[in-house]
């Protein structure tokens, strides 16, 4: 049974440290040991509860995340090789990949310490930057990778293989590349399909290609996705999770495929992804 807590926030958030406050005293009541990042226990007269960061995969057995979907992109890029379980807890704008809000913090504690919830695995990716034959970059994401042209610049020149296959090449601003958690995310916003977040799947979506039969495609998550790049200007990029960037120059080759890793969260049963997709997307 799980009974050291640690909390991940966003302290940029509105209220984060009076949450943060209140959970922290929550957890004691319900018997429960805490830890805070060292900084944030410092600022909120906390350093007795203060861990550095990249200690927590070894003191915790939970990590409560406070923030919004970006704050929890962040910790699953920083804690998913290490197996950590998350629980977001909303205090963003969406929450798409939060469990539970502020209000019912008392409630979430006591089903965390007792073990009243499911685990749920998320894929995630990896991604490389070759140039010249030599890997530039490297990073790891849970939603997406976007490959694109920045605000002021021309189109781009994007070929695509899968497996050594080529899969499609066009003009536009780019392509993202997505796993099912991510299928809700950008790639929605630029016409693709949503996936059920259990899929062992990719998912291709153009950006504003300049061709009328570029379309989202699905592929299976044991396949490699290589992206090349050309263009006459240098205004270029990958981004990992909305949050990574890298700028890319023309020729460069980017790959992408399954990680290793993946993001478990913490679930709780009642909770079923078309209810939660149509809470949060319905548009009202």
């Amino acid at each position: 049974m799980p009974d050291t807590i640690g909390i991940f926030v966003n302290r940029t958030k509105k209220n984060a440290d009076d949450i943060t406050y209140r959970l922290v005293d929550t957890i004691k009541r319900c018997g429960g040991k805490v830890f805070v990042d060292d900084s944030t226990g410092h600022d909120l007269n906390m350093k007795d509860i203060g861990l550095p960061i990249e200690h927590f995969s070894e003191r915790v057995d939970l990590l409560f995340v406070l923030g919004g979907d970006g704050t929890l992109l962040g910790a699953a890029r920083q804690f998913a090789c290490h197996e950590l379980p998350m629980l977001g807890i909303n205090i963003g704008h969406l929450g798409f990949l939060s469990e539970t809000e502020p209000d019912n913090l008392e409630e979430a504690v006591t089903r965390a310490l007792r073990g009243d919830f499911y685990l749920e695995r998320r894929m995630m990716l990896e991604t490389e930057v070759w140039r010249h034959g030599e890997m530039v970059h490297q990073s790891i994401g849970l939603n997406d990778a976007g490959v694109g042209k920045g605000s002021f610049a021309r189109m781009i020149q994007v070929d695509i293989d899968v497996n050594g296959d080529l899969y499609d090449e066009f003009l536009g601003d780019g392509v993202i590349i997505s796993t099912p958690t991510g299928s809700t995310a950008y790639s929605l916003s630029c016409g693709g399909p949503i996936l059920q977040p259990h899929m062992q799947v990719l998912l291709i979506t153009p950006i504003c290609a300049h061709k009328l039969v570029a379309r989202p495609c699905i592929i299976s998550g044991e396949q490699e996705i290589r992206v090349k790049v050309t263009a006459r200007h240098q205004d270029m990029g990958l981004t990992v999770d909305g949050q990574v960037g890298f700028p890319l120059q023309s020729g460069d080759v980017v790959t992408v495929r399954k990680s290793k890793c993946d993001t478990v969260l913490i679930r709780w049963q009642e909770r079923p992804f078309f209810s939660i997709l149509r809470d949060k997307l319905r548009g009202d």
